[in-house]
C-alpha cells in the first residue's frame, strides 16, 4: 500500500482561500507546474526561496509514494519591462545593452539558474520547457481564444478581451478582484494604445523594429504575451485540467489570474484543482531591491562576499534557514537570523552523528511511532515545515538524553527513530550535512598550501602557474575566491 494512502494530506488552496484535503486527478500520479525565472539576470535570493519551498513540496509528494511530474519551465522571451503590454523585452534589452545575442543572455543565466538550485540542492523538475520552444502550441492557442470569441485584432497584434470573458466567467476568481472596481478606478486610455480596454492583455504583439526577439504568425512578425507562455505549457505537458499550480505570491495577479482566463477561454474548463503561492524574503526588515541597494545574490551568502553578513554560510544553513518559515509566511532575512539558524543546524547536524552509537535496551522510554506520526502530521498540514524542524528537535532531544542515559530506547525504536529522522532532514526537507561539502581538517590544510604557493606565484608574477593551480583545483570541485581580504575556497557540488 502505497504511503499516501495512510496519511491526509490537506493543502491551502489559493483559490479557495481555505485549506482543502488533497485528492489528485488521477489516483498515485500529481502533475504540478510551477513558474519559472525569466532568465535576464542572476536570480533573485527571493526567488531561490520559492523554488526551494516547491521543491520541499516536490520532495513530500515523491516521499508519500506520489508518481509526480514536475513542471517548471524557463521564460526566455515575451516578459516585457514592468510586467506590462509595452516596452522592450527584458532578455532583449540585456543583450543590446551588452551587445550580444539574446540567446547567450539566456543560456548564460539558466546556468547560473541551475548552479544555484544545485549549490542549495534543490532537485531538478521532470520537464523544463522554454517559451521560445514553444511558439506554435501557443500561436495555436491564440487561434482558439480567437474561435471563442475571447480576443481580438488589432494591427498585427492580439489581446485578451477581459470584459468579453467576464460576462460568463469571473476574471479575478483567484485574486478576489473586482473587474468593475478595477473600470472604475482606470483612465482610458484616450488613444494611447490599442486595446480596447485598459484591462485586456496581448496574447501576441507585433514587434516594432526594434525588438530583436520575433517570430512569424497569423497576424504579424511578432511575440507570445507573458502569460500565454505557462497557459500554453502546463496544459500541453499536464492536461487541460492538473492539480497544482505554484509561484511566488506576486504572480497571482496578473498573470495566474490572466493563466485561468486564457485556459478557461481556450479549453472550457478551470486548469488548476490546487493553486499555491509562496510568500516574499525580506532583508534586514525591508523589501528587497537592486535600486535601493538593500539586495544580495545566493551566491554571496555562501561565498562571503557580501557586508551585509558577518560570514559565509553553507548552502544546507541557508536552506534550513528558509525552512524554518512556512512558506506562506513572509521571512525575513538578517546577519543574525541566519547565525541562530546556524546554531540549530549544527546541534540538528551533531544528533544525527550522536544518532549511530546509541546502546539500546529491553524497554522504550519514548513513543517513536507517535513522535514520527507526528512528523508526518506537520507535513500533512500544508507542508508545515517550522512545526516539522520542531519535531525534528525533539527527536534530538529524546537523542541526547539516551546518550546520557537518562532514557531507554530498543533496538527496533532506535532503527525507526533513526530511520525517521534521516528521511525528514535529508529526503524531505532536503538538506545535506556541511561536512560532506566543507572537507576535513586535512583537506583544509592541503587547500590553504596551495592557496600559499598560488600567492607565492602571483608575487612573483608567474601567472601560469597561478592560474594552473587555480585551474587544477577547480577541476576537483574546489572553487578559490579573491577577494581584498584574501583567498578563501568553497567545495562545490
Amino acid at each position: 500500500m502505497p504511503l499516501y494512502q495512510n496519511q491526509n494530506l490537506i493543502i491551502y488552496n489559493s483559490l479557495s482561500k481555505k485549506k482543502e484535503v488533497f485528492t489528485p486527478i488521477e489516483e498515485g500520479f500529481v502533475g504540478m507546474y510551477v513558474c519559472g525565472p525569466t532568465v535576464y539576470s542572476n536570480v533573485h535570493l527571493g526567488n531561490v526561496r520559492t523554488f526551494m519551498s516547491f521543491d520541499m513540496i516536490y520532495r513530500y509528494l515523491r516521499h508519500l509514494e506520489y508518481k509526480v511530474r514536475y513542471v517548471r519551465n524557463i521564460t526566455d522571451a515575451g516578459h516585457l519591462e514592468n510586467d506590462a503590454d509595452e516596452g522592450e523585452d527584458r532578455i532583449a534589452k540585456k543583450a543590446r545593452l551588452e551587445k550580444i545575442e539574446p540567446m547567450e543572455v539566456v543560456q548564460r543565466y539558466t546556468l547560473d539558474f541551475h548552479e544555484i538550485l544545485n549549490n542549495f540542492n534543490n532537485l531538478p523538475p521532470s520537464i523544463e520547457p522554454t517559451a521560445t520552444g514553444h511558439i506554435v502550441e501557443q500561436i495555436e492557442v491564440i487561434k482558439k481564444i480567437l474561435a471563442e470569441g475571447y480576443a481580438y485584432e488589432v494591427d498585427g497584434s492580439v489581446y485578451f478581451d477581459v470584459l468579453k470573458y467576464n460576462e460568463k466567467h469571473h476574471y479575478g476568481i483567484l485574486s478576489g478582484r473586482v473587474i468593475e472596481d478595477a473600470i472604475h478606478n482606470t483612465r482610458t486610455l484616450d488613444g494611447q494604445s490599442d486595446k480596447k480596454n485598459p484591462q485586456d492583455f496581448a496574447l501576441w504583439k507585433k514587434a516594432e523594429p526594434v525588438h530583436i526577439m520575433r517570430w512569424p504568425s497569423p497576424w504579424s512578425i511578432g511575440f507570445p504575451g507573458w502569460h500565454l507562455e505557462c497557459s500554453t505549457m502546463s496544459t500541453k505537458y499536464l492536461g487541460e485540467q492538473f492539480d497544482i499550480h505554484g509561484g511566488g505570491m506576486d504572480l497571482k495577479f496578473p498573470h495566474h489570474e490572466c493563466e485561468i482566463a486564457q485556459s478557461v477561454a481556450s479549453n472550457g474548463v478551470s486548469p488548476v484543482n490546487y493553486w499555491m503561492h509562496a510568500n516574499m524574503l525580506t532583508l534586514n526588515g525591508m523589501k528587497m531591491a537592486k535600486s535601493t541597494g538593500n539586495n544580495i545574490l545566493p551566491a554571496e551568502i555562501y561565498e562571503g562576499t557580501t557586508n551585509k553578513l558577518s560570514k559565509a554560510f553553507a548552502p544546507p544553513v541557508v536552506r534550513f534557514f528558509m525552512l524554518q518559515a512556512h512558506y506562506r509566511s513572509i521571512l525575513d532575512f538578517s546577519s543574525e537570523a541566519i547565525e541562530a539558524a546556524e546554531k540549530g543546524y549544527n546541534k540538528l547536524m551533531e544528533a544525527l552523528k550522536t544518532v549511530e552509537s546509541l546502546e539500546t535496551s529491553s524497554t522504550s522510554s519514548f513513543d517513536v511511532k507517535a513522535w514520527q506520526q507526528k512528523c508526518y502530521d506537520a507535513m500533512n498540514d500544508d507542508f508545515n515545515t517550522p512545526i516539522l524542524i520542531a519535531q525534528l528537535f525533539e527527536g534530538v532531544k529524546q537523542i541526547n538524553l539516551i546518550r546520557d542515559k537518562n532514557t531507554s530506547i530498543t533496538k527496533d525504536d532506535l532503527y525507526l527513530l533513526k530511520e525517521t529522522i534521516h528521511t525528514f532532514t535529508f529526503d524531505v526537507l532536503g538538506l545535506k550535512n556541511t561536512d560532506n561539502q566543507k572537507g576535513s581538517d586535512k583537506l583544509d590544510g592541503v587547500v590553504e598550501m596551495l592557496i600559499a604557493m598560488r600567492n607565492e606565484a602571483r608575487d612573483n608574477k608567474d601567472w601560469m602557474q597561478s592560474d594552473k593551480i587555480r585551474d587544477e583545483l577547480l577541476a576537483l570541485g574546489i572553487q578559490l575566491k579573491d577577494s581584498t581580504e584574501g583567498t578563501s575556497y568553497i567545495v562545490k557540488n
